[in-house]
């Protein structure tokens, strides 16, 4: 699974000012106090009046970056994000000078763990497909944080993030070629023995007598077998007595299947189908590895979506798991077919929250791009709040759609229960509304379509596979 390369965080004892430093300053700092010249004060004072909030100062033998706060905000969650920025800003320098290490100093200790947390997320990468691998990694291998505040903890916790995010990321950019639905389940079961969480796959005998009609029905098309992964994590002493449930889309390659999908710029990005179920996977390891006092169940439905063999025509009606009938009308309106059966499956648990995540329409990305989640859902009040509150902290920023009763009637079929398609308006909804009729308890959908997978780089995120929702998934939790 480890196939990319990312420094690791660690917290200094002491000031190593043999380093690249980055201080975390404001426009009244004693410069002479931090050991500035003359020279470089007038510098540092001119780069203020021209309101810079980077300012870097180099010479043959030290390099120094300040990072100046921002007083208006008081460490909200727009300044927080601004730190992250910058300190991707600060690790392309420190690689492209092919430095290893660089030093964080200053208070408070959160905009120290903002700044390195930028830093080791944008300075991911996956080279596991080339073949100068060993001269393309960048230079950046450890990260130190001086503070007298900080634990090893909250430096170990960030780390975990970091690497599940990675994780996630890593699986997203894995072709279709490697990650088939059966590898993806292998991955997963690799986490859980390194994590310590428990792992059942079924095959697809299994899902089969399972009678998962909406899974099986979107892997007619391919030679490849479906698998249904569940994983769990219960701790003993868990604050939550009724698990918590993450249900991701496991569309390991999208086609369209009949209703094949037009290339380039569509069909040639779908290995990143599977966007939402990395991101479960990802975040059972992480809490699991972090020891979270919290029982969470996590539920994969995992196949591709291809037109060949006896691939499922429009026209079709299904069997649902639940006993649904389903008119399938676009082959490519796969996602919510396969996510249907792991939202019903999960009535067994009788959760306390699920929460689904997928790349499920294009409809949401053309609504709010890639700057947010699309959420809809049922969940309480108390549950959409918090879950807000953790996208805004993580900035991975949720948009709740309207999710009034009429849009239900877009899904309506003459022939069966329902259609799997909706028509021209509303797509990201009507696609929630699908997904609605399997659940019975609170329950809230994320479509990351806009987020999960980035044509060019947008800061630390980097470019192709961003690991959407799992800083978002952890920080609800570690906060229930």
């Amino acid at each position: 699974m480890k196939t990319f390369s990312v420094p690791q965080i660690k917290l200094a004892k002491k000031t190593p000012y043999e380093l690249p430093t980055v201080l975390v300053v404001n426009k009244n700092s004693d410069w002479k106090k931090a050991g500035f010249n003359e020279s470089e004060i007038e510098y540092i004072q001119a780069k203020i009046q021209d309101k810079k909030d980077l300012i870097t100062i180099k010479s043959i033998s030290e390099m120094v970056f300040l990072v100046m706060e921002k007083t208006e905000d008081t460490l909200g969650y727009k300044t927080m994000e601004y730190l992250r920025k910058t300190g991707h800003t600060i690790q392309q320098q420190i690689n492209a000078e092919g430095i290893e290490g660089v030093l964080i100093s200053g208070e408070p200790s959160s905009a120290t763990l903002a700044i390195a947390e930028g830093m080791a997320l944008g300075s991911y990468q996956f080279l596991k497909y080339k073949k100068d691998a060993d001269k393309l990694k960048n230079s950046l291998a450890n990260i130190y944080i001086y503070s007298t505040k900080l634990s090893q903890k909250e430096i170990d916790q960030l780390n975990i993030i970091i690497e599940s995010t990675c994780i996630a990321r890593t699986l997203v950019n894995e072709p279709q070629s490697f990650l088939t639905a059966t590898e993806l389940s292998k991955q997963a079961e690799l986490l859980a023995k390194s994590a310590g969480f428990h792992i059942d796959v079924w095959n697809k005998t299994k899902i089969k007598s399972m009678k998962m009609g909406g899974l099986l029905s979107v892997n007619q098309g391919s030679i490849e077998p479906p698998t249904f992964t569940i994983m769990e994590y219960k701790p003993a002493g868990a604050k939550n007595k009724k698990p918590i449930v993450l249900v991701g889309k496991g569309v390991v390659y999208d086609t369209g299947g009949l209703s094949l999908k037009p290339t380039p710029n569509s069909m040639d990005s779908m290995k990143c189908d599977m966007a939402g179920a990395a991101a479960v996977i990802s975040t059972m390891h992480a809490i699991a590895k972090m020891k979270l006092k919290v029982y969470v169940v996590g539920l994969v439905p995992a196949t591709d979506n291809r037109p060949g063999e006896n691939a499922y025509t429009p026209g079709d009606v299904v069997e649902m798991m639940s006993g649904h009938t389903v008119e399938m009308l676009n082959a490519d309106a796969e996602g919510r077919m396969i996510l249907a059966d792991a939202l019903h499956y999960a009535k067994k648990y009788n959760p306390e929250l699920v929460v689904d995540l997928a790349t499920l329409t294009g409809a949401a990305a053309a609504a709010i791009g890639q700057y947010g989640i699309v959420a809809m859902g049922t969940a309480s009040d108390l549950q959409k709040n918090a879950l807000k509150s953790s996208g805004e902290q993580v900035y991975e920023r949720l948009v709740e759609m309207p999710f009034w009763d009429e849009y239900a009637d877009l899904i309506k079929s003459d022939l069966a229960d329902m259609k799997n398609i909706g028509g021209p308006v509303a797509g990201a909804i009507t696609a929630g509304k699908f997904l609605e009729k399997y659940t019975d308890y609170p329950w809230m959908h994320f479509d990351i379509a806009g987020p999960a997978y980035l044509n060019s780089q947008d800061s630390y995120r980097g470019k192709n596979g961003t690991g959407s929702g799992v800083r978002l998934l952890i920080h609800y939790l570690m906060n229930i």
